[in-house]
């Protein structure tokens, strides 16, 4: 989706248009090394997003009282991939049937959550997890949130772009990294060159 801009004395241009998706899938960091390597994101930003107090730290995510998931907010462009794509990628790189849980990540703050921007949002999100549910793509029910985007927090800054900084320690290697080995064998037609 693109809008163009002319006036008499210059060529038409065309102009991205970029939609926004808001995901939990546990650690943020995991969720945006995956995200950002998708053909069509043009930003991933991790943050906090679904709790009760505003602008939330680190520090009062992890205590587990604040109501607010680790979340990654993925600015894209929906002639490239749609937001039907994104949910298919979210749903296939993590486990959507445990409850405030990703592995060894274990809190509300880890829960599946979708924040939906807008009732069309809500509607795919509501129907591809009907879809999957019925489907037996999982042995127990999906639990993720489906829940309206009210705010987003942007996380501190040592947490943006934390694969790709610090890609060589053990947490990036031991979970992140397989993690996007699946992923890349899953979705390498999507994959950025």
């Amino acid at each position: 989706m693109s809008t163009k801009i002319s006036n008499e004395n210059e060529e038409s241009l065309s102009i991205p248009i970029f939609s926004t998706a808001t995901f939990g899938q546990g650690c943020f960091w995991c969720t945006e090394a995956i995200f950002q390597r998708l053909e069509g994101v043009k930003a991933v930003q991790s943050g906090y997003s679904g709790g009760v107090i505003k602008n939330p730290s680190y520090r009062e995510i992890c205590n587990g009282n604040t109501g607010h998931a680790e979340v990654v907010q993925i600015t894209y462009d929906p002639s490239v991939i749609t937001y039907s794509d994104l949910l298919e990628v979210m749903w296939k790189t993590h486990d959507p049937t445990t409850l405030n849980r990703q592995g060894a990540d274990v809190g509300t703050q880890y829960r599946s959550v979708i924040f939906y921007h807008d009732d069309e949002q809500k509607k795919l999100a509501e129907e591809f997890k009907e879809k999957l549910n019925g489907s037996g793509a999982f042995n127990k029910p999906i639990v993720t949130e489906i829940s309206p985007l009210k705010e987003f927090y942007k996380a501190e800054d040592y947490h943006q772009q934390y694969f790709n900084l610090h890609g060589d320690a053990p947490y990036c290697q031991f979970v992140i990294v397989p993690k996007l080995n699946k992923f890349k064998e899953v979705f390498r037609e999507r994959v950025k060159k």
